[in-house]
């Protein structure tokens, strides 16, 4: 192992993370801390990332996770101290949900089916979500009762909903991928309408949870989205569906410079740059082939999470890790506001022992 300071990296670190990460810091900023999929492969346990744990078993994984990582890398990283099972809140109808679709698992996944098969269906979907009580339809009937006790035994209060799936991905689950795209071509009328009712419904969705979170005034700023099907489309297509829903949404949400303006797609999505830096977004994270010269061009006050590839991560390659790691401090150094973390997320596989390797380089490169 290279001969670190692990307490003198992460008050650099500290550091470096001020002013969006555009603070000028000895070393550039580390946006990696893992994730709870990742205790399986580097603890030799069974058990599927991407499905719920049972709770105590949780909590043992991410302890034993954290005793190693404060070793390797000297941070306790997951989360060890969670609620008990009965201070869930009851379930809340998702935005795909208001659209008739249905969130599945497949391949122990959750998906979004699909459930709009033509034009005729849509506009059909349309007019019953005009005329929707989206509280109603929201809430379930047990969720004033529930509310109540909630804060009354553990002094919690329901999450707001200021993060989303994005519009084209959304779209894209409820119709299909390929006919969405030839929806988009044939039916601009009709995707227009789309388009807009999608951003009515986000906004009156966060609305609704602010005020069932408590939140007001400055509470409610800020908002993000995930869109990774945002790459299928093309300009002409984004500026006409996806941009429209995302301006809306920040203007409402997001209206001071210092609001959240946040756009997660790690997907080849460089194309839409132009567009997307029409929206003064000052936090994103996108695929590994949008490097961060290309993204400084149209976001000037973004701070970049990214570029490292998840699969040079998940595959711990030394290599392909030191020159990913190497190209992103030079970038971080020269252009600012780099956070050097996966273009993506984190998967099982990705091991402590290739964190630590990503902390030497940015070490060793200290300025």
């Amino acid at each position: 192992m290279s001969s670190i300071n692990l307490e003198a990296f992460w008050k650099e670190d500290e550091l470096a993370h001020k002013d969006n990460c555009f603070y000028k810091a000895r070393q550039v900023a580390l946006g990696i801390r893992m994730s709870d999929e990742c205790v399986f492969a580097e603890l030799d346990e069974e058990g599927n990332p991407w499905s719920e744990t049972p709770l105590q078993r949780r909590i043992d994984l991410n302890k034993r996770y954290n005793d190693k990582a404060e070793k390797i890398v000297g941070k306790r990283l997951l989360n060890e101290r969670f609620l008990p099972e009965d201070a869930r809140f009851p379930y809340v109808k998702r935005i795909g949900e208001v659209f008739g679709g249905e969130y599945i698992m497949h391949n122990e996944t959750e998906w979004l089916k699909e459930s709009i098969e033509d034009e005729k269906a849509l506009e059909k979907v349309l007019d019953r979500v005009d005329k929707m009580d989206l509280r109603e339809f929201m809430l379930p009937a047990n969720w004033e009762s529930e509310k109540k006790r909630l804060f009354e035994t553990y002094g919690i209060r329901p999450q707001p909903v200021h993060h989303i799936r994005g519009p084209v991905t959304l779209a894209c689950s409820l119709m299909g991928t390929t006919e969405f795209l030839y929806f988009l071509a044939d039916e601009e009328e009709l995707a227009e309408r789309f388009s807009n009712t999608i951003a009515d419904v986000i906004i009156k969705m966060a609305e609704i949870m602010d005020e069932e979170s408590g939140r007001t005034g400055k509470e409610t700023h800020g908002f993000s989205f995930a869109d990774d099907n945002c790459c299928l489309l093309s300009p002409a297509m984004y500026e006409a569906f996806g941009y429209p829903v995302l301006k809306k949404v920040f203007d409402r949400f997001s209206p001071d410079p210092e609001d959240k303006r946040y756009q997660h797609s790690d997907s080849a999505m460089g194309h839409l740059l132009p567009i997307l830096g029409r929206l003064n977004l000052n936090g994103v994270n996108f695929g590994p082939t949008v490097m961060v010269p290309e993204i400084r061009k149209y976001l000037p006050n973004a701070r970049i999470d990214g570029c490292i590839a998840p699969f040079t991560f998940m595959r711990n390659d030394r290599e392909g890790l030191i020159q990913e790691t190497l190209r992103d401090i030079k970038a971080g150094f020269e252009y600012g506001g780099v956070n050097i973390s996966c273009a993506g997320s984190i998967n099982n596989g990705s091991s402590l022992e290739s964190m630590r390797l990503i902390m030497e380089t940015i070490w060793d490169n200290r300025k």
